[in-house]
């Protein structure tokens, strides 16, 4: 089997991160027979240094011809903090999303038991969480219609969504809800908006097709709440664009680090698999960035080319490398490991399919950076 990988690193930390799940890559290919072709392309700023373009057309044509995508982060000070920067990093990955029509963020929130005392939240509480967020992707608030009126001092950002829109996500969230426990969570605002209003309109006549899933709707201010209250009491997520970008980076601190969790980003014929922190620039080239996020981006990525056991070995062998106590110092400050060491631990608990062949013992103090 061959499948071809679009390759994009992006800024900051994202080549550093993109190089362990290459890496990732390469042991599933050996274990699994396997053969992934890769092909790299530029997003963000490395792009618009390059070639004055945030998304440059051959980067597209990299990405509609592979079988899947896998991304770094995309930010650099240089632009962000210019607001007169006409032309910025993220205006690429808003254009790629729009040009791959990939349309639903897939964001699973799951912790470890190893890491739960790391956790802002009590143990008690953060003890096996596992829900996952769908997140409309190509509509709302980021999409619209935005602009300054003539004299300056009014600005204007339209939210503005389609039936359409919404059924074909919402239909997704159902299907996931129906292989999980059978629960789905709508956050919106109908209280407040009317595009809300009709994200309830569409997912009620939705659920009349999902008897077997339990639907229940709630204000994302109030979900927001929940997840520090109660985050066991969700399954799947659904909801809007900008709430979605809220709530998934409130969620992710659940588990103790942003540096931890991955996503999916599903088009009709493409995916593209990232992990949602930055581009982490103060990290550049200093070799602490977590690459699990990635890694476990990677295991999504697996999963859209059904290749489901490798998928799983990659998260087992992740979690036997947290469990043992190789991590990052946003995951331990006082004894820690680079990033491409964390990467070659899981590397090496991939291809060594037993347990008895992963060694931590054996690990070379000489390896960890302690700060």
């Amino acid at each position: 089997m061959q499948k071809k990988i679009a390759v994009l690193p992006g800024d900051g930390i994202g080549p550093e991160v993109v190089e362990q799940g290459i890496k990732v890559l390469k042991a599933v290919g050996e274990r699994f027979s396997v053969k992934f072709n890769y092909e790299y392309a530029d997003i963000g700023a490395v792009a618009i240094d390059n070639t004055d373009n945030p998304l440059p057309d051959s980067t597209i044509d990299t990405c509609l011809g592979a079988d899947a995508i896998l991304m770094g982060a995309i930010g650099d000070p240089k632009y962000d903090n210019n607001p007169n920067a006409t032309v910025r990093p993220e205006q690429g990955l808003l254009k790629l999303r729009k040009s791959l029509g990939l349309f639903a963020n897939i964001r699973p929130i799951t912790t470890y038991k190893s890491l739960a005392h790391i956790s802002p939240l009590k143990e008690e509480k953060v003890q096996d969480v596992d829900f996952v967020v769908f997140r409309e992707l190509t509509g709302g608030i980021y999409f619209g219609e935005k602009g300054r009126k003539d004299d300056g001092d009014t600005a204007f950002d339209i939210c503005s969504y389609s039936k359409s829109e919404i059924d074909r996500i919402a239909r997704l969230a159902f299907e996931s809800a129906r292989q999980r426990s059978k629960r789905l969570t709508l956050v919106d605002k109908a209280n407040v908006l009317e595009t809300s209003r009709l994200w309830r309109d569409t997912v009620g006549k939705i659920a009349e097709d999902y008897t077997d899933v339990k639907v229940e709707y709630m204000f994302v201010d109030n979900a927001a709440m929940q997840i520090i209250m109660n985050p066991k009491q969700f399954d799947v997520i659904l909801t809007e664009n900008m709430f979605g970008d809220i709530i998934t980076d409130e969620a992710s601190m659940i588990t103790g680090s942003i540096g931890l969790l991955p996503s999916a980003s599903i088009g009709t014929s493409s995916a593209l698999f990232e992990p949602i922190h930055g581009s982490y620039p103060q990290a550049k080239g200093k070799g602490i960035a977590n690459p699990i996020a990635t890694i476990l981006s990677v295991a999504m990525l697996l999963d859209s080319l059904s290749l489901v056991d490798a998928g799983i070995a990659v998260r087992e062998a992740t979690e036997k490398v947290l469990n043992n106590g190789i991590m990052t110092p946003d995951l331990n400050e006082t004894h820690h490991y680079t990033t491409a060491y964390v990467g070659d631990m899981i590397v090496s608990a991939i291809k060594n399919e037993e347990s008895e062949g992963f060694k931590p013992e054996n690990i070379s103090v000489g390896m960890s950076t302690i700060i």
